[in-house]
């Protein structure tokens, strides 16, 4: 697929703060594209990842107006791993297909592509050259998934074991923003990262 748009990954583990960082280059113009977004649109009412869900776990994974319980499917599938491999074969192709429509489309200088789980795809999304990663340490990605999930420490670490490592992360990474202290302390991060990008995609397109 040929883009005239530079494309940046933004990943980071769950509670690492992805949103936050996301925020920051939208309002300074950028476009993002955003993973969990997609995976909502792709298994809407009426749409085929809906039905195919419904067929593989049955009506019960609907609320009462016919749409997907994600708490429930959720507490479902990082409790099994074969029902979260199931789910992931049915909705992650449709994700991958939204990005690259999104991406096909763009005509800014560069755009975001948030997509949590890069390092568990990585062969997946191997057309995207850039990796931007939001790092913090695991106990503080815990604290923050309770506390922003309401749910118990239990199933937050089942969570975060199910998930890449901060390691695997950080190989895969060619920028990284620390996001272990202050949300505010996040804005001169994404400034200086915005120019970088910037003068990188307008190289690129004078190759």
């Amino acid at each position: 697929m040929k883009m005239d748009t530079l494309v940046i990954a933004l990943t980071g583990g769950v509670a690492a703060g992805k949103s936050a960082v996301a925020h920051r280059f939208e309002a300074l113009g950028v476009p993002v594209y955003d993973a969990d977004l997609a995976s909502r649109e792709v298994v809407a009412p009426g749409t085929p990842g809906l039905t195919a869900i419904a067929e593989a776990f049955g009506a019960g994974v609907l609320d009462e107006t016919g749409k997907l319980d994600r708490r429930a499917m959720r507490e479902r599938v990082f409790a099994d791993p074969v029902a979260r491999r199931t789910l992931e074969a049915i909705v992650h192709p449709l994700v991958r297909g939204w990005l690259r429509d999104r991406v096909a489309a763009e005509t800014a200088p560069y755009c975001l592509l948030a997509i949590p789980l890069l390092a568990e795809n990585i062969s997946h999304y191997r057309w995207i050259k850039h990796a931007l990663l939001v790092d913090a340490s695991e106990s503080l990605q815990l604290s923050r998934l309770v506390q922003r999930d309401g749910i118990d420490e239990t199933l937050a670490k089942r969570m975060l074991a199910q998930q890449a490592s901060r390691a695997e992360r950080l190989t895969l990474a060619d920028y990284v923003i620390d996001n272990s202290g202050e949300e505010a302390s996040l804005d001169n991060a994404v400034v200086e990262l915005h120019g970088k990008f910037l003068a990188l995609a307008q190289r690129d397109r004078n190759i």
